[in-house]
């Protein structure tokens, strides 16, 4: 019984550790993109939007997707926030992805939720127009 528990403790503390880091605001995230060369992912959510959850927990929640963002600063931006939204691209709905460089250059985004596997080839698109970029 003990065995089975430390495996499901050992299990959740793992799961734990791969979660995405989360920025607390845009300047914080593009200040650290700066510093450390890396791209930023902003994801606007609404407050009511439930496809922005299900689009946290389903996506952003899976262990592929985390690993695919982890060289990535990320940073989440509630829509209802209009100073923050207003320094970003339009905004054309929610949930929505910009990834952007360090220098707030758009590299690409899209609109809508997004399951695993489509998001990760969305992944390797912006992955691809990086590297042509650099």
């Amino acid at each position: 019984m003990k065995k089975i528990g430390l495996m499901v403790l050992f299990l959740a503390t793992t799961h734990l550790f791969a979660d995405i880091v989360w920025q607390k605001d845009l300047g914080t995230a593009f200040a650290k993109a700066q510093k450390e060369h890396k791209v930023v992912m902003v994801f606007v959510e609404g407050e009511h939007c439930r496809w922005c959850k299900k689009m946290k927990y389903r996506t952003f929640g899976e262990e592929r997707v985390e690993k695919r963002l982890a060289p990535y600063i990320a940073v989440k931006v509630m829509e209802e926030d209009e100073k923050a939204v207003k320094t970003l691209p339009k905004v054309d709905g929610v949930p929505t992805i910009f990834f952007m460089t360090a220098d707030k250059k758009l590299v690409q985004s899209v609109v809508g939720y997004y399951d695993v596997d489509d998001f990760i080839s969305f992944i390797d698109t912006v992955e691809q127009k990086v590297l042509l970029n650099k």
